[in-house]
């Protein structure tokens, strides 16, 4: 059962708050927000969930969350543990969350707003018949045979690439140059192969998308120039992971982690938060197979740009380079200092991404002054932001990833009916492709947290900077 005492929430600063100790917690949480985006612990169980992350096996510092926090399964989403895999520490998919590697992959285009204008109504329609969404079948790459898609899990985005599917330069432009070592296809059970066959290339449902924008505002012109970015420029941002493949992956190894549990005396607060360490052969197996899915996921996004390229060739005659690719939803195996010395941590970010600070040993040369971009969706109807990671970042090199729900998918979808939604976004001047009217109720703005604040939170804990603030012209939603 979940702890259900009140908690002790301290105000450390104006975008930082602690929950005390208590019971089994191990360490404190932390809770990076202002005041207005602290959620309520007596409506909102999303700080339960940082508390009962604290009494993890191994976990140090503080059980953490991000300005955008809210409930999850487990971990709340924005949540960041690192636990200390030389000391037992445990590994949790609860950590990881379902859509193992969900993230974001920022394109920019070599024309400017005005200039996509006269055929922009033919491009929406193109990327809106070609790029496959939503809970049904269907890849941008229909992949020939299982041995195939083992390719994909272990050479990820660096497979596509090599297959033609892009240009050496995404590599350079995404974690682990599109590649994580380490997958095990051996890992990843038979239910999980046959969803992920016909699915690479394609966005998914839910808060998946795919969206065409304008550079609004630039506030680090170095950055902004080294990213590739400048105003009024076009950029295109894509919001997927690795699909049913990886959700059967969570799935699977859940199941074996509560298992086993027992026999490494394992006790948590909420069965959701099943974990064993990262260290012991279940460990090592989910790591393996959560190596393919992120391998998987990372070949997803650059099918879809591949196809995205070649709807702005089409139709207004324009290339688009990657400017990042960046996961939220991974436990990785890092180095950070603890207490005076360098520690082996396993760094689960749930809805976090990395946040690269300038002069990091993992940064590409020409990004290595200014720090790793960090991307921001929004909403719909609403901005994106470009940030870039910061020295001294106090989250293990975490920030946040969007904006955070503040209404569930059914109480969004009762205020507001797809079609009213829809003619209210292209009276504003955005372009909708959506692939239900149910699916884009569920993903009104107003079911989401206030970017900006949400952004203005982050900077003032000191979590990243601002580069550029990006605005919507188009969507094609999952």
């Amino acid at each position: 059962m979940a702890m259900q005492q009140a908690l002790d929430i301290v105000e450390e600063s104006p975008y930082r708050f602690r929950i005390e100790r208590t019971g089994p917690m191990r360490v404190p949480g932390i809770v990076f927000a202002s005041r207005v985006l602290l959620p309520d612990p007596a409506a909102d169980r999303s700080l339960l969930q940082v508390a009962n992350v604290a009494t993890l096996p191994g976990i140090v510092r503080a059980s953490l969350a991000m300005p955008d926090v809210h409930w999850g399964y487990g971990f709340p989403i924005g949540g960041v543990a690192a636990t200390d895999v030389d000391e037992g520490g445990v590994v949790s998919p609860g950590g990881v969350g379902f859509d193992i590697s969900c993230g974001v992959r920022l394109l920019a285009a070599d024309l400017d707003r005005a200039a996509l204008a006269p055929g922009f109504g033919a491009l929406m329609d193109t990327l809106g018949h070609r790029i496959p969404r939503g809970m049904h079948r269907g890849a941008v790459w229909p992949l020939a045979s299982p041995r195939q898609l083992r390719e994909i899990l272990t050479g990820g985005a660096s497979y596509a690439v090599a297959a033609g599917h892009g240009v050496p330069r995404d590599l350079s432009r995404c974690e682990d140059g599109g590649v994580v070592p380490g997958a095990d296809p051996g890992q990843v059970s038979e239910r999980a192969v046959e969803r992920g066959l016909a699915q690479v290339g394609s966005l998914g449902s839910g808060n998946h998308f795919l969206e065409v924008q304008a550079v609004a505002e630039v506030f680090d012109e170095p950055a902004a120039r080294a990213f590739g970015l400048r105003a009024d420029q076009v950029c295109v941002m894509i919001h997927c992971g690795s699909r049913g493949l990886g959700h059967q992956i969570c799935t699977d190894h859940l199941r074996v982690m509560e298992q086993a549990m027992p026999r490494y005396r394992i006790q948590v607060p909420d069965r959701q938060l099943a974990c064993v360490p990262f260290d012991s052969p279940e460990g090592r197996a989910y790591a393996a197979a959560m190596a393919a899915a992120t391998n998987y996921a990372r070949a997803n996004r650059q099918l879809l740009t591949e196809a995205t390229r070649a709807a702005f060739d089409a139709h207004a005659g324009a290339a688009l380079d990657l400017v990042c690719d960046v996961s939220h939803n991974l436990a990785t195996l890092e180095s950070h200092h603890v207490e005076g010395r360098p520690r082996r941590l396993c760094v689960h970010r749930k809805g976090a991404t990395k946040a690269l600070p300038p002069g990091h040993p993992d940064l590409p040369a020409d990004l290595a002054p200014v720090g790793a971009p960090v991307l921001i969706p929004g909403t719909m109807g609403t901005a994106s932001y470009v940030l870039a990671g910061v020295a001294g970042n106090p989250a293990f090199e975490s920030c946040c990833h969007g904006a955070g729900r503040v209404q569930s998918r059914h109480a969004a979808a009762r205020a507001v009916r797809g079609p009213e939604l829809r003619d209210e976004l292209e009276r504003r001047g955005i372009a909708v492709r959506g692939s239900s009217w149910p699916g884009l109720a569920e993903e009104a703005p107003a079911a989401y947290k206030d970017i900006t604040a949400v952004v203005d939170a982050a900077v003032g804990a000191g979590l990243c900077r601002k580069v550029a603030r990006l605005v919507p012209l188009g969507v094609v939603k999952g």
